[in-house]
């Protein structure tokens, strides 16, 4: 099992913690990782974009000229594909882009994308992260002194916390119960408080 640090929000360490394997120490699956990235990126697309066939373009209900003996190409409609304002080929139209990731498939997903932050050593944990107010100030202090920038900040549900990181633009705080591999893998540094990191291992393990 990897030992990891654990720092106070002041950023001298005060311990050490062990981290189970068979969350944080499994073999990195880079296939699903992309699948879980693939899979949360389709599933945030709006899918409304709409374009016109032919069939659905007002006009163009009388033939342009007579079929034979005038030296054009025959045509049937003003707003056929070839024609401007005419109706588009195949034309987009609003759709789901989501799809299913399996259960399993999920989890070692995001064991894999935990695994690999601690691999490259950029995983933080904090004994604990507790604010009696919301200030983004204070909140930015904290990250100072962990020497972290950008960064995902996984709490146990602390809303002061969660509030006073949102006009951070390089911040994203996280539940344990909203992670996901795309923002583990997006932000430089993974920091976990000590109760989140055992209720990730109690459901993942």
């Amino acid at each position: 099992m990897a030992n990891v640090s654990v720092y106070n929000i002041e950023g001298n360490q005060v311990g050490e913690i062990e981290l189970n394997d068979a969350v944080f120490g499994v073999e990195v699956n880079e296939h699903l990782l992309h699948m879980a990235v693939v899979n949360h990126l389709a599933a945030k697309r709006q899918g409304t974009q709409s374009a016109k066939t032919r069939s659905e373009v007002r006009g163009g209900g009388k033939k342009p000229w007579r079929q034979k003996g005038t030296g054009h190409a025959r045509q049937g409609s003003t707003r056929a594909p070839q024609w401007t304002g005419g109706g588009v080929v195949f034309a987009p139209k609003p759709r789901d882009y989501s799809f299913k990731l399996n259960k399993k498939e999920r989890r070692i997903a995001l064991k894999s994308a935990l695994s690999s932050r601690v691999a490259d050593n950029k995983i933080i944990v904090l004994d604990a992260f507790n604010m009696d107010e919301i200030k983004t100030k204070n909140f930015k202090a904290v990250m100072d002194a962990l020497k972290v920038s950008k960064a995902l900040v996984v709490v146990d549900d602390n809303k002061n916390v969660i509030l006073s990181a949102r006009n951070i633009p390089e911040v994203k705080t996280a539940s344990t119960n909203t992670i996901n591999v795309y923002d583990i893998l997006k932000y430089d540094t993974l920091v976990l408080t000590q109760d989140a990191v055992a209720t990730i291992q109690e459901v993942y393990a």
